[in-house]
């Protein structure tokens, strides 16, 4: 079950994480994620643990707890289902493509606003 660890303090490294959660279960990896312009922690890392009860103990006994200096926090990490690639997305509206008119809405049609 993969974790996510939040409010990390800049100089928590993956290896500090590993042995934190490795109080609870066997750890299958551990990261820090860092951006790539200035070389600095994002703030937040993943923990990959290989049993579903051993990562919820986790869960219960790390999150909102101190570590490194910070309060962290811990949950269950969300899938993420983009695609590596900047392929399309498809929730954005395609400008490439002709709109047809709306009934009743704006441009050329006359109303009748007597009507109730």
């Amino acid at each position: 079950m993969n974790l996510f660890i939040g409010n990390l303090n800049p100089i928590t490294k993956a290896e500090g994480l590993r042995i934190l959660f490795s109080e609870f279960g066997e750890v299958v990896s551990s990261k820090v994620i860092f951006d790539n312009m200035t070389g600095t922690s994002k703030g937040f890392g993943f923990v990959e643990m290989g049993d579903k009860n051993q990562a919820f103990d986790a869960i219960d006994n790390l999150d909102m707890s101190y570590f490194e200096g910070n309060i962290i926090s811990v949950k269950e990490a969300k899938q993420n289902n983009t695609k590596p690639g900047g392929g399309s997305n498809s929730s954005r509206p395609s400008y490439n493509k002709p709109r047809s008119p709306r009934p009743g809405g704006y441009g050329g049609g006359e109303r009748n606003y007597n009507k109730l």
